[in-house]
């Protein structure tokens, strides 16, 4: 369903319409089409596939579902000529991202420098498959300053502060008007002055459109990192023996926090091979002032495995890599990165009476998720580990995001990224005119 904002400006959901997540924007000016990201809607995968038992053979199967909209002229699996110009992306997260690996390759690709190495780091450490190949894809990186011209639209990429480095929101200067794209962004993170520049500029610019997330509409946590910071400090400080946490690879402040709070508290911080890869690969970005793996103060683990990839036997070359046997005898020196994946691992560990978890990212939202959780709390019970849970979201809040609506002043707004759109309408009625989108039908 396409929504009309000028004679020749127009917008097309494809997703994030009513759903958290699956963004997939067209947006049309006169003859140039670009796409505002282009990410797995993962509400409507979990509706017909089930990992690792039901999985899609290839395309054929997400276009069947309509997980993948039938649209002609976007993929590599599609012999017609490209029918969009560009894909903006916002940021890595995959219900923001990974659907550009299906992209026709002549079809560029713009993103932040940041979002393009966790790209190329992701592609290196997944298991290939369909859903995971980006080789050949045209990446074209900026940086917040930089701006480009797709057709006649011209692109100003801003930086905002989410729960992933390299998170941008666009302001499109279009033949018909402005049209600003927030992404996901926050403003109770550390770097909370990227957003408020983003948001400067977006008023700046007059726009005609605010296509805005609403994420934390119907359900705010109200936390911020330092908050995070203080609380994982009063529980490692009281903790004597094995601290274990879990927290999203890629989140660079948490992993910064989980980091700083070992240090004070005299232990190693212990990461994933995963996570020690990205990380490794990221320390060229000086604005994210990352540790240097030295092998005391930040070490990485390897589960047990019968047989490693080529990126991990580069890592064990390279850094001293601690395995199951060694945190096993070094308990009260180390807070240990210990997602769902890693606790088998305990078996071997076996942590001493009066160790403790800590989870530091969100907590389930479905069926799927609450399954998985309490899978993790029985492990936990076995062992005998209580669970913290610490964590402040990657999504501005409710009433941040009323006073920054306001301070736009768009035209037409349009609320995506929420599964409560009318609520998101009605609590924001006095900041302009709320459109709800429309999904545009397979």
């Amino acid at each position: 369903m396409k929504s009309s904002v000028g004679n020749g400006l127009k917008l097309t959901f494809y997703g994030g319409v009513n759903e958290i997540g699956g963004n997939k924007i067209l947006l049309e000016d006169a003859d140039t089409r670009v796409l505002l990201d282009f990410g797995m809607s993962f509400s409507e995968r979990r509706r017909f596939y089930h990992e690792p038992y039901l999985s899609p053979r290839d395309e054929k199967g997400l276009l069947e579902f309509g997980i993948l909209p039938a649209f002609k002229g976007v993929y590599r699996f599609d012999l017609s000529s490209p029918a969009v110009d560009a894909v903006l992306l916002s940021h890595s997260h995959s219900d923001h991202a990974s659907c550009v690996c299906f992209l026709n390759r002549e079809i560029p690709v713009y993103c932040g420098e940041t979002t393009a190495s966790l790209l190329r780091s992701l592609n290196e450490v997944r298991a290939r498959s369909f859903e995971t190949d980006i080789d050949g894809l045209q990446i074209r990186a900026f940086r917040t300053g930089d701006r480009f011209k797709v057709g006649s639209l011209e692109i100003e990429p801003i930086h905002v502060d989410h729960s992933v480095p390299g998170a941008y929101g666009f302001i499109i200067h279009a033949s018909e008007g402005t049209v600003v794209y927030t992404g996901d962004f926050r403003i109770h993170g550390v770097k909370a002055q990227m957003t408020h520049e983003f948001v400067e500029e977006a008023e700046r610019a007059d726009p005609a459109v605010m296509i805005c997330e609403g994420t934390n509409i119907s359900g705010a946590d109200v936390s911020s990192e330092d908050e995070v910071k203080t609380k994982l400090d009063k529980v490692v400080k009281g903790t004597d023996r094995l601290v274990l946490a879990d927290f999203s690879y890629a989140d660079i402040d948490r992993f910064r926090t989980f980091y700083e709070v070992a240090q004070k508290n005299k232990r190693c911080l212990a990461i994933s091979m995963r996570q020690a890869y990205i990380f490794d690969r990221l320390r060229h970005e000086e604005d994210l002032d990352l540790p240097e793996i030295d092998g005391e103060s930040l070490v990485v683990f390897q589960r047990s495995r019968k047989k490693l990839h080529k990126w991990e036997d580069e890592l064990r070359n390279r850094f001293n890599v601690k395995e199951s046997k060694d945190i096993k005898n070094m308990q009260e020196s180390v807070l240990m990165v210990c997602s769902l994946f890693d606790l088998r691992e305990l078996i071997e560990i076996r942590p001493k009476s009066g160790s403790s978890y800590i989870h530091s990212s969100s907590e389930p939202v479905n069926e799927e998720g609450e399954i998985e959780f309490t899978r993790l709390l029985n492990w936990l019970d076995h062992f005998g580990l209580p669970m913290y849970q610490i964590h402040c979201s990657g999504h501005i809040m409710p009433n941040e995001l009323k006073s920054i609506m306001a301070e736009v002043n768009a035209k037409k707004i349009y609320p995506i990224h929420t599964e409560h759109p009318e609520l998101f309408a009605k609590f924001m009625a006095n900041c302009g005119e709320i459109e709800l989108p429309r999904k545009q039908d397979r």
